[in-house]
């Protein structure tokens, strides 16, 4: 684990010395790194549980391994890593922390209601996400981070024990076969015939997907599925779906190489404004 970390801690400085204006978050990535590693030598086991005998039918049903929007489970743990994180925003952005201090210490600050908002799909959050004047502050994208992390030691846990096993189940959905959650970015890998990958950043699964076809509402209509990158970075491109509105990033990698796709959504942030200026969510 420690090698892994030192692993990641090393790409991140790369990619600050590459992406200069990125260096503020991905020095916020790397203490989260830290803080996760520290996080996970703590645990004894996940507070998620797996029915082993039913995995084969969840897989077949579409149904992931974990069901944490239906099923109920002590948040104990990763409610206090939230507030953990939001040290590092206190120490790294003194002014944008106190925002988001501001805003968790709020009456109409639930935690655990967010963390399973979080779940849904976009059109599904919009119903049931908090209502505040600060809603469209940048500080609230800190606050997800946060959010989606303090799940992840977690729920990782989970997909390290049983990844193997549901990667032979012949997964097909977009979302992901160990939490549910769906996707921001992914990877094509040319040592595999340029297959597709999706990457869930709330437990750090990666899962096989068609490369023609969306995996948010299964579009497969090549008319409508298309995709565009930026001159001078044709390793990344963002496949979009004009059927459903939605995007996704992808990671171009080489057939030595390898992608640490936490890094790579962070070094690819303007990826995610052009795609909203174009229109898509």
């Amino acid at each position: 684990m420690a090698a892994r970390l030192n692993k990641s801690l090393q790409t991140i400085e790369d990619y600050k010395a590459a992406n200069p204006h990125y260096t503020e978050l991905l020095d916020i990535l790397g203490e989260i790194l830290i803080l996760r590693e520290e996080y996970r030598n703590n645990m004894t086991k996940s507070i998620f549980s797996v029915e082993e005998k039913i995995i084969p039918q969840k897989m077949e049903g579409g149904l992931p391994l974990v069901d944490l929007a239906g099923k109920q489970y002590n948040l104990t743990r990763p409610r206090d890593y939230f507030y953990s994180l939001i040290g590092i925003a206190e120490k790294r952005m003194p002014e944008e922390g106190q925002k988001v201090l501001e805003f968790i210490k709020d009456e109409q600050f639930d935690w655990e209601t967010m963390v399973r908002a979080s779940f849904n799909a976009p059109e599904e959050m919009a119903e049931t996400e908090l209502k505040s004047e600060a809603q469209d502050a940048e500080h609230l994208d800190l606050i997800d981070l946060f959010l989606e992390e303090s799940l992840r030691p977690e729920l990782e846990t989970i997909a390290e024990q049983y990844g193997a096993l549901v990667e032979k189940s012949g997964w097909t959905e977009g979302y992901c076969p160990i939490c549910g959650k769906e996707p921001k970015i992914g990877e094509i890998r040319e040592s595999e015939d340029g297959r597709r990958y999706l990457f869930c950043h709330q437990c750090g699964h990666k899962w096989h997907f068609r490369r023609i076809k969306c995996p948010f509402c299964s579009n497969e209509e090549q008319h409508s599925l298309a995709y565009f990158a930026v001159e001078g970075e044709e390793r990344y491109r963002v496949d979009v779906c004009n059927k459903c509105r939605r995007y996704i990033k992808i990671v171009d990698v080489p057939k030595s190489g390898e992608a640490n796709l936490d890094v790579e959504d962070i070094a690819t942030l303007h990826l995610d404004m052009l795609a909203y200026e174009e229109g898509y969510n």
